[in-house]
């Protein structure tokens, strides 16, 4: 699978323009603020129906515009897919493939998927629970679009469950039987939610552990621990018990919104006991295993985004990642760097390939 072409209006930095992509490798190279992360955004919005960098669909308007509409043709199987997104202030966000509207934005998440590695991944490592959660959801949407469409329900019953709390707080009375509602079909999806995300993570983490070692050369091992309370034998007791501290709390205290991955490394949490090399490589093993998990069931590679990838590692990590993109272990790779000048001489000594687009684009 390939991205062929990518038109943008009034997305981001861009007015109106249109790019042909290789189908193997792309370098976009330009100084800071030239528009190479928005291109990668935009085919990650294609691919999920959101930017990667900002969920508020209005802020990924060009200043001063009310609309903006990425268009791309994807390659997949022989058969060309053209998928537009367009969105206008006040109004709701529309995805066509083929010129046919989507009745659900979840139909077409996990079609065209998606790997970026970029300089914000070290949010997995540094911030709270909700990155982590974050992460591994963005891979188990793409794999499984009944996952996406069940954590969407959980989510939208939490919400309103947390809402119901706030009023009752304020108005002094409580509606048991509304909330015993909302409790039946949080435990429900948030049941389903658990054992998908037990499950997947088994064999993640095998993927994972594999990558690391290549890339580390086994130098520590690495582990990855599914938190949650769904493993408690009485959870569901301690939820149903917990409505007294939720409605002092005026939220919900327990269930799958809560859930945590320990990210380990030597048996010690790596936020606090890695070096930035060590995370580095802890990440990017992490992406690796998300391709191999997509590609593994896709039976077909998703497309790889780079970005700003050549700063953020050593030499020796970067000969391995050439390496292995040389060896033609990945797709469509898009790749951007700054410096024209090293891009150019990383082709060079790895005899590869590419397309360079030089950025900002001539008007």
């Amino acid at each position: 699978m390939h991205i062929e072409k990518l038109s943008l209006f009034n997305f981001k930095n861009y007015e109106d323009v249109t790019l042909n992509f290789s189908e193997k490798v792309n370098c976009l190279v330009g100084v800071n603020g030239s528009g190479k992360t928005n291109i990668l955004d935009a085919i990650y919005y294609l691919s999920l129906t959101k930017s990667a960098f900002n969920n508020i669909d209005s802020q990924n308007i060009r200043f001063g515009e009310s609309i903006f509409s990425i268009k791309g043709n994807f390659k997949l199987e022989n058969k060309t897919y053209e998928i537009v997104c367009a969105f206008q202030e006040g109004s709701k966000k529309t995805f066509k493939a083929n010129k046919k509207d989507y009745e659900k934005l979840s139909e077409h998440v996990g079609r065209f998927p998606v790997v970026l590695i970029a300089p914000n991944d070290v949010d997995v490592i540094r911030e709270g629970s909700e990155a982590r959660r974050k992460f591994f959801d963005t891979i188990l949407c793409q794999l499984d679009s009944s996952y996406l469409e069940t954590l969407s329900k959980y989510n939208q019953y939490l919400r309103q469950r947390n809402s119901a709390l706030k009023k009752f707080a304020f108005i002094g009375r409580v509606d048991y039987d509304l909330i015993n509602t909302y409790d039946d079909q949080l435990l429900k999806l948030g049941k389903d939610i658990f054992l998908k995300r037990a499950a997947f993570i088994r064999g993640f983490l095998m993927l994972f552990q594999q990558h690391y070692i290549q890339i580390s050369q086994g130098k520590e091992e690495v582990n990855i621990i599914y938190r949650s309370e769904w493993l408690q034998d009485d959870f569901v007791a301690q939820f149903k018990a917990s409505i007294k501290k939720d409605l002092a709390l005026e939220r919900t205290s327990m269930g799958i919104h809560r859930d945590d991955y320990r990210l380990i490394i030597s048996g010690k949490p790596i936020k606090k006991f890695a070096s930035q090399g060590q995370q580095k490589t802890y990440l990017v093993a992490l992406k690796m295993a998300h391709f191999d998990t997509i590609a593994g069931l896709k039976d077909f590679k998703p497309i790889l985004l780079l970005d700003d990838i050549f700063d953020k590692l050593d030499d020796e990590r970067i000969r391995k990642l050439m390496e292995m993109i040389t060896g033609h272990q990945f797709g469509q790779v898009f790749i951007t760097d700054a410096r024209r000048d090293r891009t150019e001489q990383l082709l060079a000594t790895f005899n590869l390939p590419a397309q360079i687009i030089t950025l900002p684009l001539a008007k």
